[in-house]
């Protein structure tokens, strides 16, 4: 039943992100309602059956931080771990560290909404969705998807943006349709993938 699992876990709300601020690539850690999130998606894994061969996250310390609480409520800690800056979140160059309300104060609500939500415009110095496709996707298909596919099962606690870039490889989704997509925060999605790499079924473990 477990065979080419993947599943993918966005960081638990981080100190940054309960403050409204963009993060990017500085590195807050999790909020405590983020690290309660960080919990509960572990034991909402665990009542599954959920067991895994490796994981990957990020060099972001939320990140981290996520897998280090679900493994051990999983009682699988000291896994394979494999740390990337491809796994990054999106970085946000001149609006990191800005509140959001500020930013559309300074810059204008509908510009801060087309840095935010369009797929190809970065932010000043910074990246768009298309810019963080191009190195999370790549790293997806040469890491992370050939164990899938040699049916290891494999945990992923990375961020909302490269997230993305990781489920609109594998469920062939188009930029548009990628937009629309939102992850919440700490809430595990569980893929079983075919051997054609295509997603048999897609599982959101919600509270």
């Amino acid at each position: 039943m477990m065979s080419r699992t993947l599943v993918l876990v966005r960081h638990g709300q981080s100190e940054w992100n309960l403050k409204n601020w963009f993060t990017g690539w500085k590195d807050p850690d999790l909020s405590e309602q983020g690290v309660r999130e960080a919990h509960a998606a572990g034991k909402r894994l665990k009542a599954k059956g959920y067991v895994f061969d490796v994981c990957f996250t990020s060099v972001l310390t939320r990140a981290q931080h996520t897998l280090k609480i679900m493994l051990e409520e999983l009682g699988q800690t000291g896994l394979p771990e494999t740390r990337d800056q491809a796994l990054n979140e999106r970085d946000y160059g001149e609006l990191t560290g800005l509140n959001k309300d500020d930013a559309r104060k300074r810059w204008g609500e509908e510009q801060v909404l087309i840095w935010r939500r369009s797929y190809a415009v970065p932010p000043p110095g910074g990246e768009s969705l298309k810019d963080t496709l191009a190195r999370a996707l790549p790293y997806y298909m040469i890491h992370i998807q050939p164990l899938v596919l040699s049916r290891k099962r494999v945990l992923v606690s990375a961020h909302g943006n490269s997230l993305r870039a990781l489920i609109m490889a594998i469920e062939g989704l188009t930029p548009e349709q990628i937009l629309k997509r939102e992850l919440e925060t700490g809430v595990p999605v569980c893929y079983r993938i075919g051997a054609d790499s295509r997603p048999i079924s897609v599982e959101t473990l919600s509270a």
